[in-house]
């Protein structure tokens, strides 16, 4: 019955796709780079670029004592809110992140620049994700190009704090009341529709010990060796997750710890008498996070409790729970795992990730939210986060349909 329908938007959708990676590219251009978190800029230009299609953007700017207290240097998230018949209908979130790491080395491609070359969008977060500002706005442009009887409301929800859990974007418009969806969409990957991820535990170690001159070692009490001891208590757990904790939620398999920095010590002759260490543990949704933490505390301190003169402080950074399917995700689920299977000629099904995203935060108010968006089959495909970061051009068409076609099953 409504066959036309969805081919209309596709070839909307194709008419105006050199206009769509235009977007991109111009999304690609201003740098987002978290830290150093400076991203008004970039909402500024979104806006801008917005109006042009006649979408008027909400300008919410985070007070700046509370970027600061969160080691950033500007935050302003956008909200648009298009309604349909007398809006009383559904309201269906779009959300996506603009903030992301810094570029590296090792790029052949400027990471600023959107250059597009053999059907691949390159720059830093053309796939993460600023490729669903371009899938989200022109979904919701050719959903009204059917002039079709509508009912609710298209939001989107174009934020930046993704990178450092999310607090300051999609949980900071929740907080103050501004934006409340039926259902939401988070930016995601094209070949699957997730509705469950990772929960993330971030801590910084800091230990301990007393500086000495490496001439006479017995005058200092080496934190270095106690962090060694606290690294190797630490991967002993990973095997132990391997062998005795698995996910039953497909996509996802057991917990993982990683630590990622290390800082301590003063001097090649000085015995180290501070040694700063971030551990990233990843939590499957099953896991308990207060268990976890708690564990994972007393896993590093029983390591040095046998060393005189050592002490750790932990200081949690992050904690951000698990994607948890809710019920009520069904609409959203169904729609795009249908269309997404028809659209790519191949069985796209639900699934979950190993990562963690700031979607969490809307379950976590009860509001059912899946990940679906233009991405790669793995974020290893795309140099997510790593040099040479692209998008298949392809995958932003599809992707770009497929939300369409949902938005116009969920909204009809």
């Amino acid at each position: 019955m409504t066959t036309p329908q969805y081919q209309a938007l596709d070839t909307w959708i194709d008419a105006h796709f050199d206009e769509e990676v235009r977007f991109l590219q111009e999304m690609v251009r201003v740098p987002t780079d978290t830290p150093p978190g400076n991203n008004a800029p970039h909402a500024e230009r979104t806006a801008t670029l917005l109006k042009a299609f006649g979408f008027e953007a909400e300008s919410h700017a985070v007070p700046a004592t509370e970027v600061q207290a969160a080691g950033l240097q500007s935050i302003t998230n956008l909200v648009v809110r298009r309604k349909y018949g007398d809006g009383t209908g559904r309201t269906v979130g779009l959300n996506a992140h603009g903030d992301v790491v810094p570029p590296g080395e090792g790029w052949t491609h400027d990471p600023y620049g959107g250059e597009v070359v053999d059907g691949k969008l390159y720059g830093r977060a053309a796939a993460v994700s600023k490729c669903d500002f371009a899938s989200f706005t022109f979904a919701v442009r050719a959903l009204e190009s059917l002039k079709a009887p509508l009912q609710g409301s298209a939001e989107l929800y174009f934020t930046y704090d993704e990178e450092f859990g999310g607090e300051l974007g999609p949980g900071w418009l929740l907080d103050k009341g501004l934006v409340k969806p039926d259902l939401l969409i988070a930016a995601g990957f094209s070949y699957q529709v997730i509705t469950g991820h990772n929960g993330c535990l971030q801590m910084e170690v800091t230990v301990h010990g007393k500086m000495g001159h490496a001439a006479v070692p017995d005058t200092g009490v080496d934190a270095l060796q106690a962090a060694n001891k606290i690294l190797s208590a630490l991967y002993d757990q990973n095997t132990l997750y391997r062998k005795h904790i698995r996910s039953q939620v497909k996509g996802i398999t057991h917990p993982y710890v990683n630590v990622g920095l290390i800082q301590g010590g003063t001097n090649t002759n000085v015995i180290p008498g501070k040694v700063v260490m971030k551990v990233d543990r990843r939590m499957i949704p099953e896991e308990n996070p207060a268990e976890v933490e708690a564990k994972l505390q007393r896993v590093m301190r029983e390591a040095v409790s046998d060393m005189a003169g050592i002490t750790v402080d932990i200081k949690r950074l992050l904690m951000a729970h698990a994607l948890q399917p809710l019920p009520g995700n069904q609409p959203l689920v169904q729609a795009l795992c249908r269309h997404a299977s028809t659209v790519f000629g191949e069985p796209i099904e639900a699934s979950g990730t190993p990562l963690y995203t700031d979607a969490r935060l809307f379950c976590e108010r009860g509001i059912p939210a899946v990940l679906y968006g233009c991405g790669p089959r793995t974020v290893l495909e795309s140099n997510a986060k790593r040099a040479d970061e692209h998008i298949q051009l392809e995958d932003l068409r599809r992707a770009t349909q497929v939300i369409a076609r949902s938005l116009f099953d969920l909204l009809s």
